[in-house]
């Protein structure tokens, strides 16, 4: 009887709807286990189609193409280790989330995805039928159980294999970052080995896709809950690790133990893997974004660094009469510390001859929000010129409070094909401009060093739309603004347990009511990536036209 199961690990970042490219990626990952003498590689959930394909997976081209690309996968990987990846199938007439084992130039096992996820930024139960829960499938001298991602967060699926006989567990999973989710699926995998008492394998996917980020940090943990492996997060890792039989069952011998950084780094670097993966995969090599001598552009032109080295990145100032001598010196001392082109555009003459030819139909009403609000328009128009001539990005750079409350300007300042800090409240902002200031690492393609010259972070914000304007004229200060849009927006708390907890109704119900009257202008924002678990996107779904309020 071998006592020795050797299983290669692939946390690997897949493109969406490129199949073929995902199945070479496939194929070199197994080659790589082959040479290192392994019985098995396993890949992440969806690995073939990518993740999340939403209503593409339900073409049947589609389909059909990833079933042939799946049976070629299979031939081309006939002669040495099993291979498992995750794909969707199309089986007795229904479509199943399924990850399939290759072996032998044949699919030897079909595992149907049984729990389906339908919170958050998930939808599979419209998507998908649930299969039952499958039962463990043989791989060399052991036997394993697969529960699919979703399939491992509840007892049922896990319990069944180990009845059934399963060994190990093996999850392959497409799970998302968000803050504060790494010990979340580490308990729940702990519970199962417990339950079980088997090892257990949990493998994730890595890279961005629109809106989310998949964050790897793959790990192993051995009975007992005593952590095996881990893997990185927010990086491709290939890893072969060996389980040996014991008197009291299979066991995971020890291997790599890889740091996993604090909350802000994983902000931070999911921003930036967002970024990067949001241009890579869409075929985009540069962006250009309008600096204003503030500390959201600010924070935007340093990730855009970061991601994409700073000689990408075109750095536009769009000073008007009311632009502070202070900030067209701090947005130069920002470019020039990143290494970052910056161009000047005034838009004095354009607004003073759309001021002139809106004149007639403006007569005898006051001036108003209306011509703060050509400003910002005047700025997007220009940007989006910029962006169609050269073929870089346009970048949005409104945070979170901003886009909560509906401080922005729609074909304004909103104009963007992608936001990176779009699911960051303005307060950690400015903790993000630190930690970035005072840390640097080497997945960083910006300057050591200090990035953001500390004035514009120390500076009270304004959008320099009219004289001596500051953001706190229209909005409470932002340490209470964003700790009531947390307990609105992240916790639905009631009105009256805000009040409870010393906030003004006033002020708490000014703030409501803009949450609500804003959702138009946040339905038709660029896409950011996916931070908190209550991100303005997917997993907050609210209509356009909404006459309730919370009178607690």
């Amino acid at each position: 009887m071998t006592d020795r199961f050797r299983l290669t690990l692939g946390q690997l970042n897949p493109v969406l709807g490129d199949i073929d490219g995902n199945a070479a990626r496939a194929r070199d990952a197994w080659a790589q286990a082959r040479d290192a003498g392994a019985d098995m590689l396993a890949l992440p959930e969806m690995f073939l189609p990518g993740y999340q394909t939403q209503d593409l997976v339900w073409r049947p081209a589609f389909q059909a193409d990833l079933r042939a690309a799946l049976d070629r996968l299979a031939q081309a990987c006939a002669e040495g280790p099993l291979l498992g990846i995750g794909v969707p199938l199309v089986l007795e007439g229904a479509l199943y989330n399924c990850w399939t084992v290759l072996g032998g130039g044949a699919i030897r096992a079909t595992i149907r995805k049984h729990h389906l996820p339908n919170t958050s930024v998930f939808d599979e139960k419209r998507l998908f039928a649930s299969g039952d829960i499958s039962g463990p499938y043989v791989a060399g001298p052991l036997r394993i159980g697969t529960p699919i991602c979703e399939d491992a967060w509840f007892d049922d699926v896990a319990e069944a294999q180990a009845e059934s006989g399963a060994e190990l567990l093996l999850v392959p999973n497409g799970s998302p970052y968000a803050r504060g989710r790494y010990d979340t699926r580490l308990a729940h995998m702990v519970a199962r080995v417990t339950e079980t008492g088997l090892p257990l394998v949990y493998l994730n996917l890595v890279g961005g896709q629109d809106d989310q980020v998949f964050d790897g940090a793959s790990f192993v943990l051995n009975p007992g809950g005593k952590l095996a492996l881990q893997l990185p997060a927010h990086e491709e890792a290939i890893t072969t690790l060996d389980f040996t039989r014991t008197a009291d069952g299979w066991r995971a011998e020890a291997g790599p133990q890889a740091h996993l950084p604090d909350p802000l780094e994983q902000d931070y670097r999911t921003m930036v893997v967002g970024l990067r993966d949001y241009l890579g995969k869409s075929g985009f090599s540069k962006v250009v974004l309008g600096l204003s001598g503030g500390i959201d552009s600010a924070l935007v032109a340093t990730i855009a660094a970061d991601a994409i080295g700073a000689a990408n990145v075109q750095c536009i100032m769009l000073p008007s009469e009311y632009t502070s001598a202070h900030s067209l010196e701090d947005a130069a001392d920002l470019a020039r510390s990143l290494g970052a082109p910056l161009d000047e555009i005034g838009i004095e003459g354009p607004r003073a001859a759309l001021t002139d030819a809106l004149a007639p139909l403006f007569a005898g009403r006051a001036a108003d929000v209306t011509e703060e609000n050509l400003q910002s328009r005047l700025r997007g128009t220009i940007l989006m010129a910029v962006s169609n001539k050269t073929g870089a990005l346009l970048l949005t750079t409104g945070n979170k409070s901003e886009l909560a409350v509906g401080y922005a300007t729609i074909y304004g300042d909103m104009n963007g094909g992608y936001n990176p800090i779009k699911d960051m409240y303005k307060s950690r902002v400015f903790d993000t401009c630190r930690w970035r200031n005072a840390n640097f690492r080497d997945w960083m393609n910006g300057p050591r060093g200090q990035a953001i010259p500390p004035r514009i972070i120390d500076k009270p914000p304004s959008a320099e739309l009219r004289e001596d304007q500051r953001d706190d004229d229209s909005l409470p200060p932002y340490d209470e603004l964003d700790a009531i849009l947390e307990g609105l927006i992240d916790n639905d708390l009631p009105v009256s347990d805000l009040v409870a907890r010393g906030f003004d109704r006033e002020t708490v119900k000014r703030v409501e009511h803009l949450i609500y009257i804003s959702e138009w202008k946040r339905y038709q924002s660029a896409p950011g990536p996916r931070l908190s678990n209550r991100a303005l996107w997917l997993d907050r779904r609210y209509p356009l036209v909404n006459r309730w309020r919370d009178n607690s």
